[in-house]
């Protein structure tokens, strides 16, 4: 690593006087506790020592903290302006430190070099159990030194490397890292540029990594495919607990499959969702996973684009499911307008009963008087004809204000205000009919209109919820291990891409197989690539490797082809004939050659008496045909 690393850790060491040499002999009440702190002193002054020559040799000023603290569990170095010289120093006097569990070391502008330093002085230091590198600009290098770190690394619980400016292919580096490690239990990932692959790698961590309890991933980019790619590697994470994803911009579609992965995940206890613009949309779809999820307990949602409906539906699913285990939900809809408004004050309580809901949208007074005259089976014309007593086919307003209130028409004052509105827009005092039909016929285009647009935007919203759960899918069976596709319900398949092993053939297919046959082969022998299945009837001849039985995995027709084969010799007989017989061709011992000779005779044989068979029916038929002639010719003249 440097000069003054272990080597010169070990001179240091040596040339230390021993803590017996400074006891005083004569002073008999000396007890073991004063001797171990004796040690103590002694090892805290050799590790300060060599720091002062570390920073002597790589030429920066000593951090007098640093000194000072000597011997504490917990080395805050934050804001420090250490730089890469600073923590090549700092690497060199924690190479033999035993009592430093907690270095803080955010925001001290180490750079990828500086990570270096630490990562090597880690390969020596197995007492480090958390590390801060926030805001230290490692960007990727010190990104694929930090995932190299972690592959050997035994003794890191958890690190944090917030606004470290890591890009897409960084997240691959961690995931890789991250997917065999068993000791790291916290990961800060937050205020990086996370994307879509940057989601689908660390949504493959999730789904490899069994050790992740809390992962921040704040402050990301994480939307779209990366947010469904990350949902899909959370729905099969089983040690996860504690997630925050916050600032990402999840949308309606990352709720969607959020909510996806809620339905499956049992684990999970802590959900941030703070701005991420879901709307009551979004918060629907993930209610969904919430009236199926019974472990999630605190949900944050702030700053989010709710409105009271949004979280009507948010206590409408506490209230209606009673395996829930939630027990705080944080909307906080004022909470940004009063962000923005500082002067605004706001007082809560003082409001008895129920959160009131949006008041519906009136109805179309029009449309509420053809439903009337629909469901009687009348005519607007009848309807008219019977205010217009005069037959002038104009009446006065009052004359028709009057008629609909008396008619039990369901309209209220302010409908029928906005109906003679339109109906009188001159102002004259009348209502004519031809404007009543006019109206009728406005209102039933808006209707067929407003009927459009609802039905093309709940096809759209249709598709697009389609789309993205099939992504959602596909991420999962790209997430989940495929030695457990065989053992899905139904029989998922296999991607055509990857090595084959075997086919997606229901296991109640295979068991046929099995159970049929069991004495022959044992369930051992579908593992390997070329699955050989024995003859039911007793024969063990074998087919060559290129025949289409071979490489079929599914059910074989075992029955039809028992009887023409004889029963072969066993291997020893074979071996014993083709070592007594020097001069005999070995080729013709060959599975294919035994196929040729044993074959071709067989069919021969049985061919010719097929054919005898057939003849000897086709001259019963004519002989018959033969005797029933002159019968009938006997009986035509007996008839005459």
């Amino acid at each position: 690593m440097s000069v003054l690393s272990l080597e010169s850790l070990c001179l240091a060491d040596n040339d230390s006087p021993s803590p017996a040499e400074d006891l005083d002999l004569e002073d008999e009440w000396d007890t073991d506790l004063e001797v171990d702190e004796m040690k103590k002193t002694s090892k805290d002054t050799s590790t300060a020592e060599m720091y002062l020559q570390a920073c002597k040799l790589v030429g920066v000023v000593p951090v007098s903290y640093f000194l000072r603290n000597l011997g504490t569990s917990t080395m805050n170095l934050n804001h420090h302006g250490l730089g890469p010289p600073g923590g090549k120093a700092l690497a060199i006097a924690l190479v033999t430190d035993m009592h430093i569990t907690n270095l803080e070391l955010a925001d001290n502008y180490l750079l990828a070099e500086g990570a270096r330093y630490l990562v090597e002085m880690l390969k020596a230091n197995f007492t480090i159990q958390h590390l801060d590198l926030s805001n230290n600009h490692l960007q990727s290098e010190g990104a694929e030194c930090i995932a190299k770190m972690l592959l050997d690394n035994i003794s890191i619980k958890s690190i944090k490397l917030s606004g470290n400016g890591f890009i897409e292919d960084n997240a691959k580096s961690f995931a890789d890292a991250l997917a065999n490690n068993y000791r790291v239990k916290e990961l800060d990932l937050s205020h990086n540029q996370f994307c879509g692959r940057g989601g689908e790698h660390l949504g493959q961590m999730l789904a490899n990594n069994e050790a992740l309890e809390v992962l921040d991933l704040s402050w990301n980019h994480l939307r779209m495919k990366g947010a469904v790619a990350f949902c899909a590697g959370l729905k099969v994470n089983v040690t996860l607990k504690h997630l925050d994803l916050s600032w990402n911009g999840f949308g309606n579609e990352g709720a969607l499959a959020l909510g996806e992965a809620l339905k499956f995940n049992n684990t999970l206890v802590y959900l941030d969702l703070n701005n991420n613009r879901i709307t009551n949309e979004g918060v629907g779809m993930l209610c969904k996973g919430l009236e199926a999820n019974d472990t999630l307990r605190v949900l944050m949602l702030a700053y989010n684009s709710l409105t009271v409906e949004g979280a009507l539906a948010l206590v409408t699913v506490v209230k209606n499911t009673p395996k829930t285990a939630l027990e705080e939900i944080n909307i906080s809809l004022l909470d940004l307008t009063c962000l923005e408004h500082p002067c605004l004050e706001v007082q809560y309580g003082g409001v008895g009963g129920f959160i009131a809901k949006k008041p519906p949208k009136r109805l179309d007074p029009m449309k509420v008087i053809q439903d009337y005259l629909d469901e009687r089976k009348l005519r607007l014309w009848d309807f008219f004809r019977k205010i217009d007593k005069d037959g002038t086919m104009r009446v006065p307003v009052a004359d028709f204000r009057k008629a609909v209130q008396q008619s039990n028409i369901p309209l209220d004052r302010y409908q029928i205000e906005e109906l003679i509105q339109r109906l009188d827009r001159e102002r004259t005092g009348m209502v004519d009919y031809r404007g009543l039909a006019d109206t009728r016929k406005q209102m039933m285009r808006d209707h067929r209109r407003q009927l459009r647009k609802v039905e093309s935007r709940q096809k759209k919203e249709k598709q697009k919820s389609e789309r993205i759960l099939k992504t959602f899918q596909s991420a999962v069976e790209a997430n989940t291990p495929r030695s457990s596709m065989v053992m899905s319900p139904g029989g998922t398949k296999e991607d055509s891409s990857g090595p084959q092993h075997f086919s997606a053939t229901p296991l109640s297919s295979w068991h046929h197989i099995v159970m049929s046959n069991s004495s022959r082969y044992s369930v051992t022998n579908l593992s390997s690539e070329h699955v050989h299945l024995p003859m039911l009837g007793g024969s063990t001849h074998q087919r060559p490797t290129s025949s289409p039985t071979m490489r079929s995995y599914s059910q074989p027709n075992l029955m039809d082809d028992s009887p023409r084969y004889p029963q072969s010799k066993p291997s020893s007989a074979q071996g014993m004939l083709s070592d007594s017989n020097p001069d005999v061709d070995h080729t013709k011992l060959s599975p294919t050659a035994n196929h040729l000779t044993r074959s071709r005779p067989a069919l021969n044989s049985k061919q010719p008496a097929t054919k005898i068979k057939t003849t000897k029916v086709k001259k019963k038929k004519t002989k018959k045909h033969v005797d029933k002639t002159p019968r009938q010719q006997n009986q035509t003249q007996s008839s005459k």
